[in-house]
């Protein structure tokens, strides 16, 4: 209690301008640790550039990656941001919106009908998180020009050159006491920008890569028509019936759905606010769910062709279905509410019911294309036989089996005494060899330890059929304890933490790669509650001196490696010991290095995008070899023989 005695008005911080911002970076952009982060700066702009041609403004937006690859300008030909003096500041309307959190002009309908960027943060978080910023506004028969640092006024507003023109240009460079790494991905940034060509009919979005000098432009005049087809393009799949439905509502709340049916066992459904990917869905979602029940049951009901003894649920309908749903709300409806600034779910249940009104229109489209209509039933009636007949087996398993939680475990698996899941952690190990340095290095209370044999499945190209044929595959489900696919249930994991363990080469990363895949493929729920980990392991032990005097580093990376050695040079004699495979680490070793839980260096994995993720294990690991032999070309320079 005696510690608390000292704490008094004096101890109180109060953080001014875009300091809040600059101090807790995360509840802003979600995070600084990794690319997500900082790509997030370039939605923020870009989203603002949208708006304008959301709202009729703008038809062109101009994006440049700088031969740095680590600065951006965003070029629109809207309005521009307002430069007078705002009456009760006295400052230009350009530096508040810049330097003033919740600052701007979408918090009423009278600038913008509708927008994505509704909490007047965007604009100013960006300056906040940028070692510099320009801003460059062609309005009022001139252009003007205002530059900041870290969120703060670095030159007044100038008046340059005259100009007719309008629009607004935002050069950032993102700021490296924020950002641990600072390296735009030109993938990413054209994955963006055709994204919001999509959701933005006739909106022509250029990209300018000063990196390779490439450029390439963005604009669909069918808009999700367009980004389904090249959904299934990329999954190499075609739409059931060759019929992909598309459904529009233009009055009020404006709702724009493109989806249709597959022979996949899969469910996707993108969902788009405001053009604001929601990746938690929300309510709108709910709408197009319900409304697709509604009018797949009355279409049945109406032309008799249920089955007796058959139950069909929403599961059934939708399974194999890959679906956009985009929804404009003006904001003369209804204020949008969104969970956080980075916009994940739409809490707002006034848009439910258009997107289920629209979304019942598909029994109209069901009853004139009769062929069609035909081909969906049968495929949603042989959904739900499946999905009863595993209910069925599953059933049947679990009254012979019991409930016992230790029951039927791989025999390789060496497990831990705890029964504790948020005590307990699952060590997926690369062989038998790492498998006994960890078995014998760990902590047998809390850590158990599964050793693969091999290259796990490559989950990207394989099928339901192949997995359930795959012994690794069974013992880590096995192991996991909680399912996977659709019968997951994740709250029968055994374990709060699953760790994968691999070595620190080209063939370990591999492993681990392939590994993740299984997880996002089959698993998806347990790596989004965040309970999927890949350890560090050590490349290198190197010790400088000897003696009293000898320090032991254990080094990760060539690079870190090179640093130590330089900074160390004079220090001694040194020793370099590069590890083949953890099985060459002794047990303690091991637990110094990558078991011991106050030691180690743990990865999170998380999801920030799924359809980017979903893109990139497709072109990675998928069946389709024209993507990895194109990243091989563009990156043999940098790859290396290790013989």
């Amino acid at each position: 209690m005696a510690r608390t005695s000292s704490y008094k008005a004096a101890d109180i911080e109060v953080l001014e301008g875009l300091e809040p911002v600059r101090k807790r970076p995360g509840m802003y952009i979600g995070g600084t640790e990794g690319p997500a982060g900082l790509h997030h700066l370039l939605k923020e702009i870009l989203d603002n550039a949208v708006d304008e041609a959301m709202n009729g403004f703008a038809d062109l937006i101009d994006v440049t990656l700088h031969e740095d690859g680590e600065s951006i300008t965003v070029t629109d030909n809207g309005r521009g941001i307002p430069v007078d003096t705002h009456p009760k500041f006295k400052k230009p309307a350009l530096e508040i919106i810049l330097t003033t959190l919740h600052a701007g002009g979408k918090f009423s309908d009278q600038n913008y009908v509708s927008a994505g960027g509704l909490h007047g943060v965007g604009a100013s978080v960006v300056n906040a998180l940028s070692e510099r910023l320009e801003a460059i506004v062609c309005r009022d028969g001139h252009e003007w020009r205002q530059e900041f640092s870290r969120g703060k006024t670095v030159s007044g507003l100038k008046k340059l050159k005259k100009t007719s023109q309008t629009g607004t240009s935002i050069f950032f460079r993102p700021d490296t006491e924020i950002f641990r790494s600072i390296r735009f991905s030109s993938d990413r940034i054209e994955s963006i920008l055709q994204e919001k060509a999509f959701l933005n009919k006739g909106l022509k979005i250029n990209f300018k890569n000063e990196t390779d000098g490439s450029s390439k432009s963005f604009c669909f005049k069918e808009g999700l028509k367009s980004y389904l087809e090249s959904i299934l393009k990329k999954q190499n799949i075609e739409p059931m019936a060759n019929e992909i439905f598309v459904l529009e509502r233009a009055n009020g709340i404006k709702v724009e759905i493109a989806f249709c049916w597959t022979e996949s066992t899969k469910e996707k459904v993108l969902s788009y606010v405001n053009g604001i990917h929601t990746g938690e869905g929300g309510s709108h979602e709910d709408g197009f769910r319900s409304g697709l029940s509604k009018a797949i049951r009355n279409y049945m009901q109406v032309h008799d062709v249920a089955q007796k003894n058959l139950k069909v649920t929403g599961e059934d309908m939708r399974e194999g279905m890959i679906g956009i749903i985009s929804v404009n709300v003006p904001g003369s409806v209804t204020q949008l509410q969104f969970q956080g600034q980075t916009k994940d779910k739409l809490n707002n249940p006034e848009v439910t019911a258009p997107v289920e009104a629209l979304t019942r229109s598909v029994e109209n489209y069901l009853n004139s294309k009769p062929t069609v209509a035909a081909a969906v039933i049968e495929r949603i009636q042989l959904a739900a036989k499946a999905r009863a007949a595993a209910r069925s087996a599953a059933e049947s398993v679990s009254r012979k089996v019991g409930v016992s939680h230790r029951l039927n475990l791989p025999g390789k698996l060496a497990d831990c005494s705890s029964t504790r899941p948020d005590k307990s952690e699952l060590f997926i190990v690369e062989g038998d060899s790492a498998g006994g340095s960890a078995k014998q290095g760990r902590d047998r209370n809390i850590q158990a330890v599964l050793p693969l044999r091999g290259k796990i499945l490559n989950a990207v190209a394989a099928s339901d059929a192949k997995l359930k044929e795959n012994k690794e595959v069974l013992d880590l489900i096995s192991a996991l304890g909680c399912g996977f696919g659709e019968h997951m249930k994740l709250d029968k994991l055994r374990y709060g933490k699953v760790i994968i363990l691999t070595d620190a080469d080209a063939d370990g990363m591999h492993i681990a790669s392939l590994l993740m895949a299984l997880f996002f493929k089959f698993m998806r729920p347990l790596v989004r509650a965040g309970h999927l980990y890949v350890a560090l392991s050590p490349l290198y032990r190197i010790r400088i001196g000897s003696g009293a005097k000898e320090e032991i580093h254990w080094v990760y990376s060539d690079e870190e490696k090179e640093k130590l050695l330089k900074s160390r040079s004079a220090r001694g004699e040194i020793h370099i010991t590069r590890f083949k495979g953890l099985g060459e680490m002794n047990p303690k070793a091991l637990w110094e290095t990558t078991l011991n839980p106050a030691t180690r260096n743990l990865l999170r994995i998380q999801i920030d995008d799924e359809q980017e993720v979903t893109s990139v294990l497709e072109g990675l690991l998928g069946k389709d070899s024209a993507e990895r032999y194109r990243l091989i070309q563009e990156n043999a320079d940098r790859l290396e023989l290790d013989v």
